[in-house]
Formats: C-alpha cells, sequence, structure tokens
C-alpha cells in the first residue's frame, strides 16, 4: 500500500524543538522528492521544505535556519527537525510526495 505516515507532532513551548518524522511505504522511496508542508486553520497548505532524492534542499522563508530537512533512504523515512518553534508554527504538518499526502501531525508551540 503507498502511504505516507507521519509522528512525532505535539505541544511545545516558544523556543523548544521537535522532529517530525514520515515513513514512507509502496514505493521506491529514494527515486522521489520529499516534501513537507503545513496547514493554518482556514488557510491553504503552505510549503515548508523539501529535498531532492540528491538532497538539494529548499526552505520556506519564515523557517530557514530553525528546521533541517533530512532524509534516511534505507528507511525510507523523512525527517523535519524544527528548532525554536514560535507560536506561528502552530499548525498541521504534512508529509508530501508529489499527489500522495501522509494524515497530517498537529504541532502546537505555546506558552
Amino acid at each position: 500500500q503507498v502511504q505516507l505516515v507521519e509522528s512525532g507532532g505535539g505541544l511545545v513551548q516558544p523556543g523548544e524543538s521537535l522532529k517530525l518524522s514520515c515513513v514512507a511505504s509502496g514505493f521506491i522511496f529514494k527515486l522521489w522528492e520529499m516534501a513537507w508542508y503545513r496547514q493554518f486553520p482556514g488557510k491553504q497548505r503552505e510549503l515548508v521544505a523539501r529535498i531532492s532524492p540528491h538532497e538539494t534542499r529548499t526552505y520556506a522563508d519564515s523557517v530557514v535556519g530553525r528546521f533541517f530537512v533530512y532524509r534516511h533512504d534505507a528507511a525510507s523515512t523523512v525527517y523535519l527537525q524544527m528548532n525554536d518553534l514560535k507560536p506561528e508554527d502552530t499548525a498541521v504538518y504534512y508529509c508530501n510526495r508529489e499527489d500522495l499526502w501522509g494524515q497530517g501531525t498537529q504541532v502546537t508551540v505555546s506558552s
């Protein structure tokens, strides 16, 4: 079954860190660009970070220097390390491969 399963969301205080994981199955992971998106209430999903099969990375301006995307092809997993989290990072985070989406994981940053 072709699917993406995210984990790692939760409630943290401003300035803290979280690491999101996305485990892929049903396709040859190492051949695909992978991405993380997020969605604020009432808004469309927006790109947070992407990583190519050759590990070229792209980030949204709002997360540059705080978030880091990386992949472990042998485990068919892509990660999003989020540091120095801010309340405005509060959103549902989704793993993505082209037209395939995970179920999303909630990240809440609040004191």
